[in-house]
């Protein structure tokens, strides 16, 4: 299965102001991730310091994967990238040399 890279950034326009608001948007937001990776939907999570975006890496198929994006949008945009492991990269390489 596909490996992909989503870089996510929280809309600004859709965060409330108020920081207790705020806050309980984060934890409900967190719940949601940390039942994701609970299950296996995603394999990885993580927000950048000090920041409001982050990734998470997911093997879902490709239309799982926009389902579930679908579900935070308009509060989350994502920025989607299919990747290659160590194996398939060497595999082209090998290639290379035939």
């Amino acid at each position: 299965m596909t490996k992909y890279l989503l870089l996510w950034e929280l809309n600004p326009d859709k965060m409330p102001d108020d920081p207790k608001a705020r806050g309980e948007g984060w934890l409900a937001f967190l719940d949601i991730i940390k039942q994701d990776l609970k299950e296996g939907i995603h394999k990885d999570w993580g927000c950048f310091v000090g920041e409001t975006r982050g990734y998470t890496v997911s093997e879902q198929d490709e239309v799982e994967l926009t389902k579930r994006m679908q579900s935070f949008v308009p509060f989350i945009t994502f920025e989607v990238h299919p990747v290659m492991s160590v194996d398939q990269i060497a595999e082209v390489a090998k290639s290379l040399t035939e």
